[in-house]
């Protein structure tokens, strides 16, 4: 006898992917429940910057205000400089636009190369609270910390999982799916039996959070570097300083021996007398990984429990919100009744793929900061030739090398699904590029924003269902496939836009979006089959 269901989805892990996944799930009506053994948030130093395809999901679910006021100042500079210390002349500057300046340049910018919304300093310890609190707010979601997940047992229809309270109970959650978004040493995944591949412990560092409210106000201290995000030691520890969004706590990574060492090191990097006080200290290990399955059965993984990334290029969270956006919508689709049976499989085979893409990228940036780190020579501080040689050489592959970290815009939203079960494939396709984006509607790629000629973004017209735009005055006869996404229950929206440069920017006049707003298919006019196109983009 099948057991009463507790809940649709159970998400393990209240992180901020699990979190977003529930608040999607949550906005389409879904039915879930969010479990984390932690009593709350932690205070802790992790991720520290949503990039501009996350915080244009987040303008989709109605956050990307929340969040930028939640983080730092938009008129703060986002500068990374290479340096000996805070108190002496930077060896380099490499200058990047706040996130005012950013939005003008995308406020300007009518050819679809740029983001609707841009990047957004925002410590994952202030986006957590903020994720969470939207979670509780919908009424079909229940978030329970203090709870932690135990182990699950599979059935045709079904998962069960044993849960143990704060308390020391064990009660059982019965759902038709579970996702595991708990982390790289992920329960879900440990249960599943599904190993991690690639190259783990390449380095470990010591990483420490610090209050330290008077710093940004000294900056420039003498001759040094000036307010940015990223202040990069030139020493043999590998240092690096980063700013958090409060601009009053910062964290420092380090080659050290101990966790206690980064005291003294902070007072080293910083050049100066500062009041501070050292509020967590702990090792952490640089790793490339990923997951061998995304899925067995009606169990999913997402974010840091299938692919753990170096933080070179920021990719890790915003990555993990890619996979919770993408299976989002497929969760709430078979729990509506309307999703084929390929429209789950497709999770798997679209977002592996983009999992090993941001590996190779992290990778090529981890390599590029190696590269110019090699050209450190303990006599960099000598006030010799031979130390102005080392600096300006360090400085000189510097200015190259360390522009693949901070320069990530391809990876961020160029990437498109290729050979998905649930896209209408064309042969051939883009290069996939990590550090420059060129718009395309490719099948399987994130639509390029574009300005309507009112200053409208085409993003804020288009729903949470499947759209169907219309472009360049198309005299295109679509009831065919409007009647077939209505004989299957699929939502489609269909929007006509005729001027602006929406037509010239996507090179087509028909364009079938899925609910994230990847391309399903395109076309100059009618499918000859528009149920079979249907068939195919619903998973059947």
């Amino acid at each position: 006898m099948k057991p009463r269901i507790t809940t649709d989805v159970l998400i393990v892990g209240g992180g901020p992917v699990g979190l977003i996944l529930a608040v999607d799930l949550g906005r389409r009506g879904i039915r879930c429940t969010l479990v984390d053994k932690k009593p709350a948030p932690e205070f802790l130093p992790k991720m520290e910057r949503c990039n501009a395809r996350t915080m244009e999901i987040f303008r989709r679910m109605g956050l990307a205000d929340k969040v930028r006021a939640a983080g730092l100042p938009s008129d703060v500079p986002m500068d990374v400089y290479v340096a000996l210390a805070l108190n002496e002349p930077p060896l380099l500057r490499l200058p990047y636009p706040s996130v005012a300046e950013a939005r003008a340049d995308s406020a300007a910018c009518h050819d679809g190369s740029m983001p609707l919304e841009p990047y957004q300093l925002i410590s994952q310890y202030t986006l957590e609270p903020l994720l969470k609190a939207e979670a509780e707010q919908l009424a079909s979601v229940t978030v329970r910390f203090e709870c932690e997940f135990l182990s699950l047992s599979q059935h045709a229809e079904y998962v069960t999982a044993a849960v143990r309270a704060s308390d020391g109970a064990v009660s059982e959650i019965t759902a038709h799916y579970v996702v595991g978004c708990d982390g790289g040493s992920s329960t879900v995944r440990r249960q599943l039996g599904i190993p991690l591949r690639g190259e783990g412990n390449l380095l470990q560092l010591c990483q420490a959070l610090y209050y330290c409210p008077d710093l940004v106000d000294l900056l420039p201290i003498g001759d040094g570097p000036g307010k940015g995000r990223h202040y990069h030691m030139a020493d043999a520890q590998s240092t690096f300083l980063i700013m958090q969004d409060s601009t009053r706590h910062w964290t420092l990574h380090a080659a050290v021996e101990c966790p206690e060492d980064m005291a003294a090191h902070f007072e080293r990097t910083v050049g100066v007398p500062v009041r501070y006080e050292m509020l967590h200290a702990g090792h952490w290990k640089l790793n490339l990984l990923l997951a061998e399955h995304y899925q067995r059965g009606r169990v999913f993984l997402a974010g840091d429990a299938v692919h753990l990334v170096i933080p070179t290029g920021g990719l890790g969270m915003n990555t993990g919100v890619g996979d919770a956006i993408d299976l989002g919508w497929k969760l709430a689709a078979m729990l509506r009744g309307w999703g084929g049976p390929n429209l789950l499989a497709s999770y798997e085979i679209e977002r592996r793929q983009v999992g090993d893409r941001v590996l190779g990228a992290s990778r090529h940036a981890w390599l590029g900061r190696r590269k110019w780190r090699a050209q450190y020579r303990p006599n960099i501080r000598e006030a010799t030739p031979e130390g102005q040689s080392t600096r300006d050489n360090l400085a000189r592959v510097a200015e190259v090398e360390q522009r693949k970290s901070n320069e990530m815009i391809g990876a961020e939203l160029g990437y498109r699904y290729v050979g998905s079960p649930i896209i209408w494939e064309e042969p051939g396709g883009p290069e996939h590029l990590f550090r420059e984006y060129v718009p395309t509607t490719w099948p399987g790629a994130r639509l390029p924003h574009v300005w309507l000629e009112n200053q409208t973004a085409i993003q804020d017209l288009i729903g949470g269902g499947y759209a169907l735009l219309r472009l360049g005055g198309t005299p295109a006869d679509m009831s065919g496939l409007e009647g077939a996404m209505r004989a299957c229950g699929a939502p489609l929206q269909v929007l006509t836009i005729d001027g602006g440069a929406a037509r010239d920017v996507y090179g087509f006049d028909l364009i079938l979006l899925r609910p994230d707003m990847h391309v399903a298919w395109r076309g100059q006019t009618a499918p000859p089959d528009a149920h079979q196109l249907v068939a195919l983009v619903t998973g059947h």
